[in-house]
């Protein structure tokens, strides 16, 4: 079984991918409304993005609820560049026997614009040639250990993370401008469930995973993040209709 958490559509991507793969099957964790039955499970994968060089809230809170199954556990993070010491600190409380960094287009339009068309495919292509050799570790529950940290690791997943879920995940700069038609979708699509219709136009709550799916996803590019994303692009696994 693998579970997996994703904003824009990198990680669920990656997950079918290796599900694909690997004969197992993949399911989306913020949709899940009870505990799953691992009873019987070979093989336990996580599939999730690495936001400020960690693993996002609702990955952490639900790894640690799966206890220490009797099977082959593995991770794999999405990133634009580098993980950190993400994964080993989602190793401290899910054993891990093998972790994954997998590089894939930067979506994160707060701090930076879009890569290139041309840089996205090469990325994307490059990831599936990874995802086929990852998946093969997997089915034959190897070891490994594959994982881009970066310099000044401790720096990136400890205080400077600390400070992104303390400080950046605020909704406050979050608005529609006036190309919203009230479709909805962000509110239908929200992880954390924080965006509400209010006489037809979103409003957020305090609670957010800065997954930024509604800004990539608004089919109207209605929803900013302050003025810097007025300007750059959008990004949706979809527009490149990946193969595997």
């Amino acid at each position: 079984m693998i579970f997996y958490f994703s904003g824009t559509g990198n990680s669920r991507w990656a997950a079918k991918q290796i599900a694909a793969l690997t004969g197992d099957e993949a399911r989306d964790l913020s949709r899940l409304s009870t505990r799953p039955d691992l009873t019987g499970e070979s093989r336990i994968g996580l599939v999730f993005p690495i936001y400020a060089w960690g693993v996002p809230e609702p990955v952490l809170a639900f790894a640690g609820s799966l206890g220490k199954p009797d099977a082959f556990t593995f991770a794999v993070c999405t990133c634009g560049e580098e993980a950190g010491y993400a994964m080993k600190k989602l190793a401290g409380v899910f054993p891990l026997q093998s972790s994954y960094s997998l590089v894939m287009p930067n979506n994160y339009i707060i701090g930076a614009d879009v890569d290139s068309e041309q840089t996205a495919r090469r990325k994307i292509r490059e990831a599936a040639q990874e995802i086929r050799q990852i998946a093969r570790e997997v089915t034959e529950c190897k070891p490994v250990y594959r994982v881009t940290e970066g310099s000044l690791a401790a720096l990136k997943s400890g205080p400077i993370n600390t400070g992104f879920n303390r400080f950046a995940r605020s909704t406050k700069s979050f608005y529609a401008t006036d190309a919203c038609v009230g479709c909805g979708l962000c509110a239908q699509n929200c992880p954390a469930g924080t965006i509400t219709l209010v006489n037809g136009r979103p409003v957020w709550g305090k609670r957010c995973y800065q997954c930024l799916r509604c800004l990539h996803e608004c089919p109207q590019r209605a929803i900013q993040y302050g003025k810097g994303t007025e300007k750059r692009g959008r990004y949706t696994i979809e527009q490149y209709e990946p193969e595997g």
